[in-house]
């Protein structure tokens, strides 16, 4: 599903040079849980980004489902991953001006896709995650884990084929971290591919494969 090779990421202002990825290569298979790891500032949440179409490499390529993507406009970008990336943040990132509803309907606005189609996706999304009950409410009538598994169903309302996950449980106590950890591990059995940038070695274990890096290089692949 993914292919990366030779990945670098450097970061230039006038008087610095910062290289955040230098020649990062791995291969991310259809329906795998990855966990990406390792100590602040090696590059993981890069890595990350690039690999979500937010931002471009300095050198190397990027395949997506066997087309190369690593060299691609803002706008093309914006294009390309629009039904087929989802994401997860640790800040959750719900706007705090929409209900639940309003919020998991956002993306597929840009998918153009008919009012009662939004309803019926949103509605199911929301009853398979279990938060269907808090649809009008907004965010902050909501628990932190409650806040996360709208996220999930927001990131998820447009059966993307990847989901990227930045620190998931990064701001939740350990019981709702779990339900977290818990419901990503149900969307890869149903057939989702996920990605996930973490530290918790906890966390780490719903993954088939860790991917450790270091100094913006991969050092280990278990």
């Amino acid at each position: 599903m993914l292919q990366i090779e030779n990945l670098t990421k450097v970061f230039r202002t006038d008087e610095i040079e910062t290289h955040a990825l230098s020649g990062v290569s791995l291969n991310i298979k259809e329906g795998e849980f990855v966990a990406i790891m390792g100590p602040s500032g090696c590059g993981k949440s890069t890595l990350l980004n690039i690999v979500g179409l937010l931002d471009n490499p300095t050198q190397g390529k990027l395949i997506f489902d066997g087309e190369e993507v690593a060299r691609l406009s803002d706008r093309q970008r914006t294009i390309f991953r629009r039904g087929r990336v989802g994401f997860v943040f640790q800040s959750f990132n719900l706007v705090e001006e929409l209900t639940v509803f309003e919020n998991v309907e956002l993306p597929m606005l840009y998918l153009k896709l008919s009012a009662s189609e939004r309803k019926q996706r949103v509605n199911e999304v929301l009853t398979r995650l279990k938060i269907a009950h808090r649809a009008k409410h907004f965010p902050k009538q909501l628990s932190g884990g409650q806040q996360q598994r709208v996220a999930i169903a927001r990131a998820v309302a447009t059966n993307p084929k990847l989901i990227l996950a930045d620190e998931p449980t990064g701001n939740l106590d350990s019981k709702h971290g779990q339900e977290v950890m818990e419901l990503l591990t149900e969307l890869n059995r149903s057939g989702s591919t996920i990605v996930m940038v973490t530290h918790s070695e906890r966390d780490s274990a719903y993954a088939h494969r860790v991917i450790n890096l270091f100094d913006g290089k991969v050092v280990e692949g278990l």
